[in-house]
């Protein structure tokens, strides 16, 4: 299987050089320069995906790990990932696969065909691009999702919603759900602690929610004193329920000291319960807390009457009272999300897979 493949969204410039179109960074390359995100070089007067159908590894998760709560519960979720990243968090949770550098990081490969079948062959409802973003694989990202919808399997992506027009509108048109970092909602953040600007993923969210089918939830890792004020938590969830509406779920979860923020302490839990509560205030239907064990900040609450719809023990169901048709069996209120039947049992497991080229 050929891993260098060309690509599409560059152009020349009058200096020489190839300009990257994939994402707002606009990497601006010579012949055998990579871009930011490691994955795209320029080789030949063209920009060329160089890890196509390699894998930093596959593992069978919990949906509910993506984290996605309304989008089939209970069900297993075959994931991976590849190297690189179009940002440069410092506070990155994933940075061994993110910020890796090495093409030895890719141990295992895939067609998109011999992934799909294999997600089919061990019962995976869905496939996930995950631990790093798929914004910079984009050409594999979407062939397997294209593999995967004959057999009747979704794709799910898991990003930070930087990427441009163009390339958006391709990528989500095989996309079935997505779980979307918001990392912050200030443009000092993003450029300080990721080198990138927070517009391009408010376009992103507002893009999915008007023009698409595909089902998103957002995410956001609150960082002690530098994303977690109770002004900032007010003023994203205000603008989501005005751009989004009140029923994107939304997840706040913990941070861990790690990559370039060992200097920074660990989120308390009572953060998370404060910006799940700023974030109800507004209006926002579905708010949970993650990374922190919290049974009530990780079920879905009844908007219409307050019953618990599903109870989560982290990524384990332990309630279940949605109808079939995903609404509460209490008051007939629908619950806003991708429902398809009774829930899975998959649970907590988390199970390592190889694939063989």
């Amino acid at each position: 299987m050929e891993t260098i493949v060309p690509t599409k969204y560059w152009h020349r410039l009058d200096d020489g050089r190839i300009q990257c179109d994939l994402c707002p960074r606009y990497c601006r390359l010579r012949q055998g320069q990579r871009g930011m995100c490691f994955v795209r070089q320029c080789q030949d007067g063209q920009i060329v995906l160089t890890t196509y159908g390699r894998s930093s590894g596959f593992c069978i998760d919990p949906i509910e790990k993506k984290p996605l709560n309304h989008f089939l519960p209970g069900t297993p979720v075959l994931s991976f990932g590849t190297a690189g990243c179009n940002l440069a968090c410092k506070f990155c949770q994933n940075w061994d696969i993110s910020k890796s550098r090495e093409i030895d990081t890719l141990a295992d490969a895939a067609s998109p065909e011999g992934l799909a079948e294999t997600a089919e062959r061990l019962g995976c409802t869905s496939v996930a691009f995950t631990y790093n973003d798929p914004v910079i694989f984009h050409e594999y990202a979407i062939d397997v999702a294209q593999a995967c919808r004959t057999r009747g399997i979704k794709t799910v992506a898991v990003t930070a919603g930087y990427v441009c027009d163009e390339p958006r509108r391709e990528f989500y048109e095989f996309m079935d759900a997505a779980n979307v970092d918001l990392k912050a909602f200030s443009e000092a953040f993003y450029w300080k602690l990721t080198k990138g600007h927070l517009q391009p993923i408010l376009d992103t969210l507002v893009y999915l929610k008007r023009e698409t089918d595909v089902w998103f939830e957002l995410t956001t890792l609150l960082i002690p004193g530098k994303n977690d004020s109770e002004s900032e938590i007010d003023e994203m969830t205000g603008w989501v329920v005005e751009h989004l509406g009140p029923d994107v779920p939304m997840h706040f979860t913990a941070f861990h000291p790690d990559w370039q923020m060992l200097d920074v302490p660990a989120t308390p839990p009572h953060t998370l319960a404060r910006a799940r509560r700023i974030a109800m205030q507004n209006g926002v239907r579905y708010a949970y807390t993650g990374n922190v064990h919290d049974v009530e900040g990780g079920s879905t609450i009844c908007h219409g009457c307050g019953t618990v719809l599903v109870a989560r023990d982290w990524y384990v169901l332990r309630a279940w009272n949605l109808s079939e048709a995903g609404r509460c069996r209490k008051c007939g209120t629908e619950c806003a999300g991708v429902f398809e039947g009774p829930p899975g049992t998959w649970g907590a497991k988390r199970m390592p897979v190889r694939i063989g080229r």
